[in-house]
């Protein structure tokens, strides 16, 4: 029989209780975390999200209260009320409580079927599992953890945006759909038959508009929505600060958003010193082979194409820039090890790679037939290699426009080496800002030049002679943060003149009428009076992820979705009735069979 919680008031959460209560009388309640029966004496763990309490029940005492708990088991919801004592402590015991509860009176609550997991820190249930059973798997410790870290981060950025002046906005979920890098998702018009709204891929148009209307300083923790793959590190709804600012110069949307991290570093116990350090994408892809690098290791890149003459370059098919590493320690890798890194390199789209070992007798090489023993010495040299050491080389199977191949495969290999080699410094923070990015990159498939970013970035100023002419060497003023390998944010100065941004729009392609479709409204406005403006958005789930020292921002979202974009726990996306879209006018077609 179940009992009624009528008018009892919990005094204290489990979690909270101190020597300094003892001899006081506790009203407690939760789900129990433990149950074990010495026979005359009953313990049991009662938790909450502030932790666990240890209960004991008396037969000698308290026989009816005893009794009733011999009724329990895992998960049952109960509340508990009795005084409490001092524990005593076995010397083997590591745990830090030091108060129980004497039970003078237990109330169950609710009762509960056995979880397909345990309810702890620690477990190795499958993460399908772990999503479909979300609410079980919440009331670990660990989720608690992350998410109460994460609600104080985000109380620590509204705070620190308030105290710069700025203005927290909302802007509209359901919108048009405009071109900004991914699938839109469209919901479609009851009211407007054959019409649809889009969730916002970003709020940028609007907070573009409140610049427009004089806000001045605008910021949003906000929802937005892309329906692309999903991966450890992203999901198709995702929260983001996302901030507006008039007449700025980039170094004050740093400023803003570098106290806004130092701040919510320092909630995490994290000490990150302001101001990070710049850097521009061209050196950056050719120092770390990638646009969000890692920088908490060394291991950095060197263009040695010269060490490889014409004739090497021939037999090896080596066209574009070939591009090394040193990797510490590295010089005992196997054949198989070889043979493996190779495999990994090809599978990056790599033409070939070559190593350079170098031990104390001098360097050997993979590739010295072809190369000549000079030129592996000057490779070796190239890297700034030690005795010990393995250089590893590579060069692409294809060129891509506009950027360097070959470095973007080995920075790949860096950062698996640097993993595996265990040389990446764990315990450091590393923020950078990258800059100068390019306004447009190569799109195979179209065979044409796209907007790098979205397509209100910003161009360098000398550069906009070239935007017709020469597109690939036109420069933005876009900026993104990295922190310890992961992009964390990104933003520009905008366009904030009509007669730019339609040069731009032409130089994507787009035409009077589609410009007048999808921006109509905002060419409008851009002939008000549009204040030069910028800003940037950060991940919230990245930022949070990184400082509650996870993997997957997955651990770090209460209701997450799987990689196959699925909400387990709420079987979403599901079918819906047939009067629901017959009301909307839409009809779902069957999907074709592949090809057998």
């Amino acid at each position: 029989m179940l009992d009624f919680l009528g008018n009892l008031k919990r005094t204290h959460y489990c979690g909270e209780l101190r020597p300094e209560h003892e001899g006081s009388q506790a009203t407690i309640m939760g789900w129990v975390a433990r149950r074990r029966n010495l026979g005359k004496l009953i313990f049991i763990d009662v938790r909450d999200r502030t932790g666990v309490a240890q209960v004991v029940f008396d037969w000698k005492s308290d026989p009816e209260a005893h009794a009733k708990a011999e009724q329990l088991a895992r998960e049952y919801v109960v509340a508990v009320t009795g005084k409490v004592v001092k524990r005593q402590i076995a010397p083997d015991d590591i745990s830090k409580v030091q108060v129980e509860v004497v039970g003078t009176e237990l109330r169950i609550l609710n009762e509960a079927k056995t979880p397909p997991f345990p309810i702890e820190d620690e477990i190795d249930a499958a993460e399908e599992t772990r999503l479909r059973f979300r609410y079980l798997d919440l009331r670990r410790p660990k989720p608690h953890r992350n998410l109460a870290l994460r609600h104080k981060i985000i109380l620590e950025i509204r705070k620190t945006m308030d105290e710069m002046g700025f203005l927290e906005v909302e802007t509209p979920m359901l919108t048009r759909s405009t071109p900004e890098g991914a699938r839109d998702f469209l919901v479609p018009s009851r009211v407007h038959h054959g019409q649809f709204y889009a969730l916002p891929q970003s709020p940028q148009i609007f907070k573009q508009i409140l610049m427009i209307a004089g806000l001045d300083k605008y910021f949003q923790i906000v929802k937005c929505f892309r329906d692309e793959d999903q991966r450890a590190d992203r999901q198709l709804e995702f929260t983001q600060l996302d901030l507006e600012m008039s007449f700025p110069r980039q170094e004050d949307i740093f400023h803003v958003i570098e106290q806004v991290m130092v701040r919510a570093c320092a909630v995490a116990g994290i000490k990150a010193e302001a101001p990070f350090p710049h850097m521009l994408y061209k050196d950056v892809i050719r120092k770390y082979g990638s646009d969000k690098p890692d920088l908490r290791f060394g291991m950095e890149l060197h263009e040695v194409t010269n060490c490889f003459p014409a004739e090497a370059k021939e037999k090896l098919q080596i066209e574009g820039n070939v591009f090394a590493f040193a990797a510490p320690g590295a010089a005992g890798f196997s054949r198989k090890q070889l043979d493996e890194l190779t495999e990994k390199a090809k599978s990056l789209h790599a033409r070939g790679a070559y190593f350079v070992k170098v031990a104390a007798e001098g360097q050997t090489s993979t590739v010295e037939k072809l190369i000549g023993a000079e030129n592996v010495k000057r490779l070796a040299d190239a890297c700034g290699a030690k005795t010990g050491d393995l250089v590893v080389a590579v060069s692409a199977k294809e060129q891509i426009k506009g950027t360097e191949a070959a470095a973007l495969i080995a920075g790949q290999l860096r950062l698996q080496l640097g993993e595996a080699l265990g040389v990446i410094d764990k315990s450091q923070w590393k923020f950078l800002w990258l800059t100068g990015f390019p306004l447009f990159e190569w799109s195979e498939s179209d065979k044409t030049w796209v907007s790098a970013q979205h397509p209100f970035t910003g161009i360098v100023d000398e550069d906009l002679e070239k935007l017709e002419s020469a597109p690939w060497e036109v420069r933005s003023k876009g900026y993104d943060l990295v922190l310890n390998g992961y992009e964390l944010g990104s933003g520009s100065i905008r366009i904030h003149r009509q007669d730019i941004q339609e040069r731009l729009f032409k130089a994507l392609g787009l035409t009077e009428e589609q410009l007048r479709r999808r921006f109509g409204f905002f060419l409008d406005a851009l002939t008000y009076g549009t204040p030069p403006h910028g800003g940037i958005a950060l991940g919230i789930d990245r930022v949070v992820m990184l400082l509650a020292g996870e993997k997957s921002i997955r651990e770090v979202i209460a209701f997450a979705k799987t990689t196959a974009a699925q909400d387990l726990m709420a079987d979403s996306p599901s079918p819906v009735d047939g009067d629901q879209l017959d009301q909307l006018g839409i009809a779902i077609q069957e999907k074709k069979k592949a090809a057998e």
